[in-house]
């Protein structure tokens, strides 16, 4: 370290110099700009959830129950498409702005929607609301990375995962119980009140340094990807419900969204920072990986889009309980996410996780066709755990074996393409789901009633509109329309079987590459989001690294790194010795009472030092002898080393500066050069 001096150390002149304004935070608002941020990701994570429960309830306000899939859909698309587009644009003129921004976006499609007359306004609004959705999803976890330093981001990012398990959970309950006991549209509502406390504090509190990285964004190939997207949904939402499948319509839009496609080939080419890089598609498991991202985003919102209309409709449960019934899926899907991941990271074994994962969501399918008007809640509640179980074995490690398969330098346009193919399969699946369900609806009811005189002002036409209709039918003939829509809804299960089925045999073709150190279970935001995520590779390594130092505790970290460097030091002499080193000298006392080491150890390091010959003192004050800076430096290359063979052939003759720069920091810091402050939030003089 500059400025150090072998041997007698002149304090005032080696005490550290002021820390610059990019690197100075203070707790106290670090924590509450964190809090605000969290609040922002609880807007867009919640209204993934929550609108799900709502939705039967909205359908019949507002009439077209062939459009409920529309609903989620246009929001799907507007923040898949835009992801990228924050992402990039927070890096060039600022995240704060941006995130502000984001934050209007979306409270402003939140009143609309809460206001909407008819099917396509609300359709259109949702999709204003998506696109501020995808800049809260991508920019909340950006500015973590600019306010905690790396070693933190592990645990602080692990909040915002949290924070997505939470309203998994939550976000039908509530959905369900605004819309019983105040109207469908305190769906929406709710969102004003909370983005508007995290619109406040983020404009007094947020303090981030402001540093403009420049971008070529690939504006033409976003809006080229998410037209082809468009093109196909409309393509199977609307062939053979409000169009035939040979309809000029249809075939004009399956020919513009092939053009699109080709088009969209021709520009990612050429682009500096293509949207989708398509050299990852040279890569076997990547591609492979896609494909099984895309299945599971199609069977996942597929399920839980029409799931709580099963509930509600053909089970009569009220939208409060159709939360509630939800809830064993969500419970399968997290336990199972959380577990895989964790013993694939700790064991290095993954394929066996895709391959059970697709196999039993394809049982869960296959479970959830057997469901009818009769079932009971203890069957409901066992094949919709079932499915959520297959679904979560396979979440997470689809994003861990891409990040394994691919180089340094695509590590984060691998992880958001992996991501991207979920949401776009999500955004098919709902509208595949609904397709298939307004399709066999339509034959059904009408096999169901032909040649049955119905009550004035009820027709076929006007139950497929409004299920409420089905209470003002005489008693013989409300069993033949509830089997109805029973049987169109559990169709859905069935169709969709074969594609999960599918995603079982490409997982057979996965190949088990030995995996990284470094690559450690992904957090919720990038397995349960519906919006791809959005990091750059320094964020991904940045987070896996830290993860692992949390993981293996303070005291462990020292004693790796001790006896990696051949000594035989204490672990909190070894972080003693490391900690004189990078602040000139140190005052035990002060670290006792700044610390969590405990006294009685920090007593035991510094008689160990001095025992050694490692320190000596003057007055209060320890410096490092000439050998306990031998020692010292051997120490923090041991570190700098370990982390260096985590990340395998990432860390090759040609590594990226960043690598480097980041492996130094993650050494600095885990060896002891962080800088503790008291509780009242003011720093430590460094004596």
């Amino acid at each position: 370290m500059a400025g150090e001096a072998r041997g007698m150390t002149d304090p005032v002149r080696d005490a550290p110099r002021p820390p610059t304004d990019a690197q100075e935070h203070v707790p106290g608002n670090v924590l509450v700009s964190i809090g605000a941020l969290l609040l922002g990701m609880l807007l867009a994570a919640l209204d993934q959830t929550i609108v799900s429960t709502a939705l039967p309830t909205i359908v019949s306000d507002l009439g077209g129950m062939e459009h409920l899939s529309w609903v989620v859909t246009a929001y799907l698309l507007a923040s898949t498409a835009a992801t990228p587009l924050w992402g990039k644009l927070g890096d060039q003129y600022g995240r704060k702005r941006l995130f502000q921004t984001a934050i209007v976006i979306f409270l402003v499609g939140s009143a609309l929607c809460g206001t909407a007359q008819d099917m396509p306004q609300l359709i259109a609004f949702r999709a204003v609301q998506g696109l501020g959705g995808g800049g809260l999803m991508v920019l909340s976890m950006a500015i973590v990375g600019d306010l905690v330093p790396p070693r933190e981001r592990g645990r602080y990012q692990g909040l915002f995962g949290a924070v997505f398990g939470a309203t998994s959970v939550l976000g039908p309950l509530l959905g369900g119980l605004f819309t019983q006991h105040l109207s469908w549209r305190w769906v929406f509502y709710v969102n004003l009140p909370v983005g508007l406390v995290a619109l406040a504090v983020i404009a007094a509190v947020l303090r981030i340094p402001r540093k403009a990285t420049r971008h070529v964004i690939d504006y033409l190939g976003t809006l080229l990807i998410a037209s082809v997207a468009t093109c196909l949904i409309l393509v199977t939402s609307l062939g053979g419900t409000t169009w035939g499948w040979g309809s000029a319509q249809i075939i004009g839009l399956a020919v513009l969204g092939v053009v699109l496609a080709v088009a969209f080939v021709a520009v990612e080419r050429g682009a500096a920072e293509p949207v989708l890089p398509l050299k990852l598609f040279r890569i076997r498991t990547f591609t492979l990986s896609a494909v099984i991202s895309f299945i599971v985003g199609f069977a996942m919102f597929g399920a839980l889009t029409y799931l709580p209309t099963f509930l509600q409709v053909v089970q009569g449960v009220s939208p409060t309980l159709s939360g509630v019934h939800m809830l064993p899926m969500v419970l399968g899907m997290l336990l199972s996410s959380t577990a895989s991941g964790q013993i694939v990271s700790r064991t290095g074994r993954w394929k066996v996780f895709p391959i059970a994962g697709t196999g039993v969501t394809t049982l869960g399918l296959l479970l959830l066709h057997q469901l009818d008007e009769n079932s009971s809640t203890a069957e409901m509640s066992g094949f919709f755990f079932v499915f959520g179980l297959g679904l979560g074995l396979v979440m997470q490690v689809l994003v861990l074996i891409v990040q394994n398969a691919v180089s340094y330098e695509d590590l984060g346009v691998a992880t958001s393409g992996a991501t991207f193919f979920r949401s776009i399969g999500a955004s098919f699946g709902v509208a595949v789901f609904g397709t298939v369900f307004a399709g066999r609806l339509d034959d059904k009811l009408a096999d169901a009633f032909r040649g049955t005189r119905l009550p004035p002002g009820i027709s076929v036409d006007s139950l497929e509109a409004d299920p409420r209709g089905i209470a003002a039918l005489p008693p013989g003939l409300r069993p033949s329309a509830l089997h109805a829509y029973a049987a169109s809804i559990t169709d859905v299960f069935l169709y969709a079987a074969p594609v999960a089925l599918l995603g079982f045999v490409l997982a057979w073709l996965l190949k088990e590459d030995r995996l990284r150190g470094s690559v450690t279970a992904p957090d919720l935001t990038e397995t349960l989001a519906s919006n791809p995520v959005e990091r750059s590779s320094y964020d991904e390594v940045c987070r896996a690294l830290s993860v692992l130092g949390t993981r293996e505790g303070r005291r462990e970290i020292y004693r790796t790194v001790t006896e990696r460097a051949g000594y035989d030091l204490l672990p909190a002499a070894s972080w003693l010795v490391l900690r004189i080193k990078r602040h000139g000298s140190v005052e035990p006392a002060v670290l006792a009472d700044r610390t969590p080491v405990p006294l009685h150890s920090i007593i035991e390091a510094v008689r160990q030092v001095e025992e050694r010959h490692l320190a000596y003192r003057v007055g209060l004050d320890l410096f490092l002898t000439d050998e306990g800076h031998e020692v010292a430096d051997r120490l923090a290359r041991a570190r700098e080393d370990s982390l260096a063979e985590l990340l395998g052939d990432w860390w090759g003759p040609d590594r990226p500066t960043d690598l480097v720069q980041l492996v130094k920091e993650l050494t600095d810091e885990l060896c002891g050069s962080e800088r503790e402050r008291p509780h009242d939030g003011r720093p430590v003089r460094r004596i």
